[in-house]
């Protein structure tokens, strides 16, 4: 890592908050970012998207750049991507492309197919004609989820298919297309942060619960991460290149993180990208960049570089 005068950053905006379903995430994320980034010396911000009208008040507050610590919405989907081009006004991680194609999973798997990347077989279940076709296919357990929310929010474990009609109920109102895919059942859920376009050492996750659901990722202290990840440095250095084509494949810039499983043989299976992944005290991204001597306040200053 080069050394930086923080002066350098000029005025900097930290986005948070905001109006999603993973809102209080946001507000999580964007006080220990704006607090880590003060104690670094830069001249940073806090600012609620949900409280101002944000082009007026980025423009009129003369802000140089901005550090998006907003989550799901129009925070991660490329709208505010969009706006801050527009404004040009620099941030930090993916273009609005990037961020428009990461935030819907069904975008992001297609494209994965389509460059050859691992990812399971999904099922659009738009009608309840959809949930009953999918359910007589005898396919279980499997993944109910949303295509555009992140969180976990949203998601359910179905095992019989007398429960598929409810989870894909409890998954209305939620942001994009329902759809399942197999759930599967081998050697653990793992993540690969990204960091400069290159991936960080994995990480494996353990929870008592059905599944590292948003309990898991951020209200339960007795949530088990594995960092070294115990898989042998050959296979998770083809996993984390795995990782980084994945990212790059749906025009991820800077920084971010890809959800993956391993099944009983082993074979990763690519589950989403995370374009603004989260930065609380439970968050993967600080997990795996310590395991590499960066510390939080560091990592929060590499990742406000990726907007000059």
């Amino acid at each position: 890592m080069t050394t930086i005068d923080p002066k350098s950053f000029g005025k900097v905006a930290v986005l948070l908050g905001g109006t999603s379903s993973e809102r209080q995430v946001s507000l999580w994320s964007g006080e220990a970012v704006l607090a880590a980034l003060l104690r670094k010396g830069v001249d940073a911000h806090g600012i609620d998207t949900q409280e101002v009208n944000l082009a007026t008040y980025l423009v009129e507050n003369k802000f140089d750049r901005v550090m998006n610590s907003l989550h799901g919405g129009f925070g991660e989907d490329g709208t505010i991507q969009a706006l801050l081009t527009y404004l040009k006004i620099p941030y930090t991680g993916s273009n609005m492309l990037g961020c428009a194609i990461g935030m819907d999973k069904l975008h992001t798997k297609a494209i994965w197919h389509a460059k050859g990347l691992p990812v399971l077989q999904t099922f659009e279940l738009k009608t309840e004609e959809d949930v009953a076709r999918v359910a007589e296919m005898g396919i279980f357990p499997l993944a109910v989820k949303p295509s555009a929310d992140g969180s976990s929010v949203g998601v359910s474990k179905v095992e019989r298919k007398e429960d598929l009609l409810s989870a894909w109920q409890n998954a209305q109102g939620k942001s994009g297309t329902i759809f399942a895919e197999p759930w599967i059942v081998g050697k653990g859920e793992y993540t690969c942060a990204i960091l400069n376009g290159k991936a960080l050492p994995l990480i494996r996750m353990e929870t008592d619960l059905t599944f590292y659901d948003f309990d898991a990722k951020y209200l339960r202290d007795d949530t088990r991460y594995f960092c070294p990840c115990g898989l042998d440095t050959e296979i998770e250095a083809k996993i984390q290149k795995i990782c980084e084509d994945a990212f790059h494949a749906v025009s991820g810039k800077g920084w971010g993180r890809v959800d993956l499983v391993l099944d009983q043989e082993g074979l990763p299976w690519l589950l989403e990208v995370n374009m603004s992944p989260g930065m609380t005290g439970h968050s993967l991204v600080p997990m795996a960049a310590k395991a590499t001597g960066v510390d939080y306040d560091s990592l929060c200053i590499e990742i406000l570089k990726t907007s000059l």
